[in-house]
This record gives structure tokens, C-alpha cells and sequence, in this order.
């Protein structure tokens, strides 16, 4: 699915996951440079993101798996 990701005001990251019109703040990351390992996102779905490069900026739009969550 595609989902952008972005770094907010506050300087948190969140993601938008625009075919369900759907806006959360990324809780928990796998790895500090964020690509290529999974993401949680405060609703508690759980998302596999691309491998990237470590500089890549933001914001961007992937595509990600979805691994968990309702």
C-alpha cells in the first residue's frame, strides 16, 4: 500500500496512508534510520517499509506491507 511518511512540526514522524484516508504518528521503529525495517504506528498496525537510503528525505511516499493491525 502506499504510505507517506513525513516529519510533523513537533519534529515526530507520522504517516498517511491515503486510500483510507488515515493520518497516525509512527510510535515505534525496528531502526533508527527507519528504511528497510518495520514501523507501529499508534492504531497498532505494523508496517514493513523499503530498503532506502539512510539519507533519503522526507517527506516521500512508499510502498510498505502491512503486517498486522485492523
Amino acid at each position: 500500500m502506499k504510505v507517506m511518511i513525513r516529519k510533523t512540526a513537533s519534529g515526530a514522524l507520522s504517516a498517511y496512508v491515503p486510500k483510507k484516508d488515515l493520518e497516525e504518528p509512527i510510535v515505534a521503529q525496528e531502526r533508527a534510520e527507519l528504511w528497510g525495517g518495520q514501523i507501529t504506528l499508534a492504531n497498532g498496525w505494523t508496517l514493513a517499509l523499503p530498503e532506502m537510503a539512510p539519507g533519503t528525505t522526507l517527506p516521500i511516499t512508499v510502498e510498505a506491507r502491512r503486517l498486522s493491525g485492523d
